[in-house]
């Protein structure tokens, strides 16, 4: 076959069309740059997100997570959508710049008629590794431990009394209970004069 008959078979194959050699080569450069920087990944993800296995043959196997990302979306009262992020990679970071070890929850406040419920999920950890604050209207859940690391900060409704507080922990779910503040503010009626 003549080098002529193979780029002719060549070009009539092309799936995606017949670009020019000096194109491919500019995407396969691309391409290969790209790998490069995924190769970098472990210099770039926190030393607490990377673990080494050695296997029965004596390799060494390195493992890179977890990396979570999430959100989630309600309806919050006033008809407008509430979307709340969780995970350990910031939205529109490049690409492993935003890791931390410490993962964000997924955290539900649940504003009722009597009470204010703020739930999170703290998937793989006990009720004695989890540490809730609660300090003017802010609220801070967090966990270190070795393994699982999470922390949260979020503002709790004006209406949510921090004095008579409850919480309960079952199968990694943290459920906290803030009673509301009875009745609306009282005011006056003004005669206009």
């Amino acid at each position: 076959m003549s080098e002529d008959d193979w780029y002719k078979r060549w070009r009539r194959n092309m799936p995606f069309g017949p670009w020019p050699i000096s194109d491919m080569e500019e995407m396969m450069k691309e391409m290969e740059r790209e790998f490069m920087q995924f190769k970098d990944i472990e210099k770039q993800v926190p030393k607490d997100l990377i673990r080494e296995q050695t296997s029965p043959d004596g390799s060494i196997k390195k493992e890179i997570g977890p990396i979570v990302y999430g959100y989630s979306m309600t309806i919050g009262p006033d008809g407008k959508p509430v979307i709340r992020e969780f995970g350990n990679v910031k939205r529109g970071a490049e690409p492993f710049k935003g890791i931390t070890e410490k993962r964000e929850p997924l955290v539900d406040i649940v504003d009722g008629a009597k009470d204010v419920r703020v739930i999170a999920e703290l998937p793989g950890v006990s009720k004695e590794d989890v540490d809730v604050q609660v300090k003017d209207r802010t609220m801070v859940i967090s966990v270190d431990r070795e393994d699982r690391k999470y922390h949260k900060e979020l503002q709790l409704p004006d209406t949510a009394v921090v004095d008579g507080a409850k919480s309960s922990f079952n199968n990694g779910i943290l459920e906290v209970t803030f009673p509301k503040r009875s009745g609306e503010a009282s005011g006056v009626r003004l005669k206009i004069e």
